[in-house]
């Protein structure tokens, strides 16, 4: 709380960002509950752990495209409406995971909500932005993140004791609950973000050549990409693994609790000095212990608890990238135009790092023993370190 009652020039602008700091937490505690079981989720339906990986990966490819062709009526629809719409939704169809145990069903609630979550973090995004002055980017992504990973930290460990006493359909009641009282507490705040654009971009595949025309933001997209590249080892692979092995799924929480831990501690400190040195030798410095985390873990793996450990230790190099990757973004960008029309494409990043995250190692899956996705990790995430060199170095403070 120490940090939202600090002070600053703009006292009105930091007020909105606290009321949003709050209705970030209940929403992403709602999906820290049911990321933490999601895992579990898909395989009591699809059996397998390859298909696992390759229908969380269409879903990636569906939320991809979606980012892209929503992007009109983004722009043209009241950021603060739309906002509260795709919560009240994603409640309404989290109740309906609880109860339901059709296939079919399970398949089409997964295409509906995950079209939601793309409208959902667009719209919150701007609205992030809209809030922010220019000198304030990183600072406020940082107390977002903060309140967002403090979820993160508690929601696995009472996922977990959910799992344990009452089973997977009270988590996805929990969550539901939880995505409602985000609404009620977005509404009550009368946060208002009319940012609207009367003439929108039609032309889908235009906007996309255009986004990354730029190379400047084509580097942005591909190190915003990494970061949830990283997060599918940790929320879906090792989950797979931890069961493998004998753990129990109660103890899947407590992993999860334990690699959020550093996000809340660090990442608010770190977008900090983002903003006041610039991002790029957080980027390198970031890529590099998650490089040297995945590595270990590769290397231990026969030694659970030490694979786990180094795991836990690349959430510090997540805490440099986090927050950072989306200010970066946002520090080049011209104007309000420009947000509306690309902060939708870059969002796909999300799903480009979740989609490379899921089905490379499905594939992998398909040849090697499970183990070796820790080093194609290992690997792939030294691409993205090789490239944050390619970043530039925007300070937003200068003093």
């Amino acid at each position: 709380m120490g940090i939202l009652i600090r002070k600053h020039h703009g006292t009105r602008i930091f007020t909105g960002m606290a009321k949003l700091s709050f209705v970030v937490f209940f929403s992403s505690l709602a999906f820290a509950l049911i990321d933490t079981i999601w895992a579990v989720y898909l395989k009591s339906f699809l059996q397998n752990d390859a298909f696992v990986g390759f229908f969380s990966g269409f879903l990636s490819v569906l939320a991809f495209v979606s980012f892209f062709v929503l992007v009109p009526m983004i722009e043209k629809s009241k950021k603060s409406v739309l906002y509260s719409t795709t919560l009240i939704l994603a409640s309404l169809l989290i109740f309906a995971f609880s109860i339901n145990k059709n296939l079919v069903v399970f398949i089409i609630l997964s295409i509906v909500i995950t079209i939601v979550a793309t409208v959902r973090l667009t719209t919150f995004g701007i609205i992030v932005r809209d809030k922010s002055n220019k000198e304030k980017v990183s600072e406020n992504e940082g107390v977002i993140y903060s309140f967002n990973n403090v979820a993160w930290v508690i929601g696995p460990l009472i996922a977990g004791l959910i799992l344990f006493d009452f089973g997977i359909p009270v988590v996805f009641i929990s969550s539901s609950l939880l995505v409602l009282l985000s609404f009620l507490f977005f509404n009550m705040s009368d946060i208002k973000d009319s940012n609207v654009v009367k003439k929108t971009e039609g032309n889908v595949f235009a906007n996309f050549m255009e986004f990354f025309r730029n190379k400047d933001r084509l580097i942005a997209y591909l190190l915003g990409s990494g970061v949830t590249f990283w997060w599918v080892l940790i929320y879906l692979y090792t989950p797979l693994l931890m069961i493998e092995r004998g753990l129990p799924a109660s103890s899947i929480g407590i992993f999860l609790f334990a690699a959020a831990t550093p996000l809340i501690i660090l990442e608010y400190p770190f977008s900090k000095i983002a903003g006041k040195y610039g991002a790029k030798k957080l980027f390198i410095i970031g890529y590099l212990i998650a490089i040297f985390a995945s590595s270990m873990a590769f290397l231990f793996i026969g030694q659970i608890y030490f694979a786990l450990g180094f795991l836990i230790f690349g959430s510090v190099g997540m805490a440099m990238l986090e927050p950072t990757t989306e200010a970066y973004f946002f520090d080049l960008l011209k104007n309000k135009r420009e947000e509306n029309r690309f902060y939708g494409p870059y969002n796909t990043a999300i799903e480009t790092g979740l989609i490379l995250g899921k089905l490379a190692p499905a594939v992998l899956l398909l040849f090697f023993a499970f183990k070796y996705i820790y080093l194609l990790f290992a690997v792939i995430l030294f691409a993205f370190f090789l490239l944050s060199f390619k970043a530039r170095n925007i300070v937003e403070k200068r003093k």
